[in-house]
């Protein structure tokens, strides 16, 4: 099955970024990113051993996870933009919300998640390039927006991530890695809970490893070219 074969690859590349840099393999948690895939799909990644999922819109997320409630020990992140009046239903449907780009997103979160009695881990989006299309905090506002996560009880700020300019050439993503990983050792003093870094998909996770990654965001590696619909449009 090509599917276990990609996986098995893919491991091996992340352990040998793991040696390269000195880090245990355990250090590293690979998402298998399933946006615009069937409930099929996922199913057929779990049976291969993995169990973080990553998903892009809610909507989409909400269609076909009543096809897959049976994946004990599964996780299922939303790694997309976050629309506001989107929060509630976000916070009922994902075990994490990892891209967090304003106070006004996380607020509404915190209160849908207190709502539900439940704490609700997050990802602060970082936009470290010049790319209109990104989305992300600027890096000199982060700071302030962890002083004001402080008191948003129902959250937990778990880490930062960010996507850098795609190239072919993984090597001029490593300063935008190296960028995240600074920005979270000089946040963890304010925010001990700071401790994950959601960098690297498929042309780039290697570096990201040897940067510091703890979490690589893997579609196409895995599971080959998506299919797009014709009116599907948002973000990678």
């Amino acid at each position: 099955m090509l599917l276990v074969e990609n996986l098995a690859r893919i491991r091996e590349q992340i352990a040998g970024a793991c040696r390269r840099a000195n880090r245990p393999d355990s250090d590293v948690a690979l998402m298998a990113v399933t946006k615009m895939h069937p409930a099929p799909v996922v199913l057929a990644a779990y049976a291969a051993g993995l169990r973080l999922f990553g998903e892009n819109r809610v909507q989409e997320w909400q269609e076909k996870s009543a096809q897959l409630t049976s994946l004990a020990g599964a996780q299922f992140h939303l790694i997309g933009p976050l629309q506001s009046n989107k929060t509630t239903r976000a916070a009922e449907l994902f075990h994490a919300i990892d891209a967090v780009d304003s106070l006004r997103i996380a607020s509404r979160l915190n209160t849908a998640a207190a709502a539900l009695g439940k704490r609700l881990p997050i990802l602060i989006e970082v936009k470290l390039s010049h790319e209109e299309s990104k989305h992300g905090i600027a890096p000199a506002d982060l700071p302030a927006l962890l002083t004001a996560l402080a008191p948003l009880e129902s959250l937990i700020p778990a880490g930062l991530m960010t996507v850098p300019p795609w190239s072919e050439d993984p090597e001029p993503a490593r300063p935008y890695f190296r960028e995240l990983r600074c920005l979270r050792d000089a946040s963890l003093a304010a925010c001990p809970t700071l401790t994950q870094l959601s960098m690297g998909m498929s042309n780039d996770f290697a570096v990201a490893i040897e940067e510091g990654s703890t979490c690589v965001r893997i579609g196409t590696a895995l599971f080959g070219k998506r299919q797009y619909p014709a009116r599907s449009a948002g973000a990678e």
